[in-house]
């Protein structure tokens, strides 16, 4: 009798819970915060294609079922959400996003292009095309600082000098620290790699197709290298190995390379790579270049030889003129 009792207990709680799962997603608040995750890069993995000319994120609804039954390992499920005990609740709610048209029935018409199905009923067999398109408060915010960015780049001639002097210290530093982070990264992996191991430090950093944090992770990655390279692995270690030796021993042509680098870097924060420009150019390269009295004189006393010059060729023009009709007439008369 107990454990009959504990049975009914235990499935009364379940579908307790299942009630108040189903009543949960009820609200289409609580049905766009689902989306917001489902949209984010915690969600399950969604195609490309083209639909009605708009480029369009789409997949097929068993995918969408089994992510909300079963997540996919190290998916960070939201704790103000709660979680599908079962298809039959994930395909009820995918049933209400399709009402509530945050997902519409597609239908493929050829590899990357999609038209708009006539069924609008939720099935797992069909393909289902996102409408929703997230939470686009991070996306305006980019878009806010994007324009006032370019304002700001744009009125860089009206700017104080203390801030032109900041940016460009900062511009400086920042392209240094790169290739310093370059530089130790390729030095690092080229070590590990002449030993037989894959060494990045960041490994991600330069990846185009993740986002800006995603870049950062993982900080390293160490795997061993692949098998049949280590011919290659002579190769480079013979070569980076014989330029260390030709460094040391010749200190003279290394050293001046070396001053070479550091007499850059000093030009650099000091903005003294164009030699050939003076102080003065250097600090008006902002300025409005107004004409001086001088220069205004000067162009007028050309307009006025110009001017002189114009008069003198007409009358040299008119006496040409003249002689050459008297020789037309001395003609006629002989």
């Amino acid at each position: 009798m107990a454990a009959v009792k504990t049975n009914g207990s235990s499935k009364g709680a379940t579908t307790q819970e299942e009630e108040e799962e189903t009543s949960f997603y009820e609200e289409v608040e609580n049905l766009q915060k689902l989306c917001d995750f489902l949209r984010s890069n915690e969600g399950p993995p969604v195609r490309e294609a083209v639909e009605m000319d708009k480029r369009v994120h789409y997949l097929k609804g068993e995918k969408l079922v089994n992510f909300l039954v079963e997540p996919k390992k190290g998916t960070k499920w939201p704790e103000n959400l709660p979680k599908f005990s079962s298809r039959h609740e994930a395909i009820a709610v995918c049933k209400d996003l399709c009402r509530y048209q945050f997902i519409h029935r597609s239908e493929k018409r050829g590899k990357g292009d999609l038209v708009v199905s006539r069924v609008r009923d939720f099935d797992e067999t069909g393909y289902f095309t996102w409408m929703y398109e997230g939470d686009k408060t991070f996306s305006h915010m980019m878009t806010t600082v994007l324009i006032v960015g370019f304002l700001c780049c744009t009125c860089f001639p009206i700017w104080p000098n203390f801030l032109k002097v900041f940016v460009w210290y900062m511009s400086v530093t920042l392209l240094l620290f790169l290739f310093f982070l370059i530089t130790v990264r390729a030095f690092i992996f080229l070590m590990g790699w002449i030993c037989g191991f894959d060494f990045w430090i960041l490994p991600n950093l330069f990846d185009e197709s993740l986002g800006f944090f995603d870049s950062f992770k993982p900080v390293i990655s160490f795997e061993k290298t692949a098998a049949g390279q280590l011919p290659y692995r002579l190769g480079i270690a013979v070569a980076f190995f014989s330029f260390c030796y030709w460094a040391v021993t010749q200190p003279s042509e290394f050293d001046g390379f070396k001053q070479g680098q550091i007499d850059f870097i000093k030009d650099l924060y000091a903005g003294k790579l164009l030699s050939d420009v003076s102080q003065q150019d250097k600090q008006d390269i902002d300025k409005p270049k107004m004409p001086t009295l001088e220069d205004i004189l000067k162009m007028e006393e050309e307009d006025e030889e110009e001017i002189a010059l114009s008069e003198e060729e007409e009358v040299q023009n008119l006496l040409d003129n003249l002689v050459d009709e008297e020789e037309d007439i001395d003609e006629d008369f002989d």
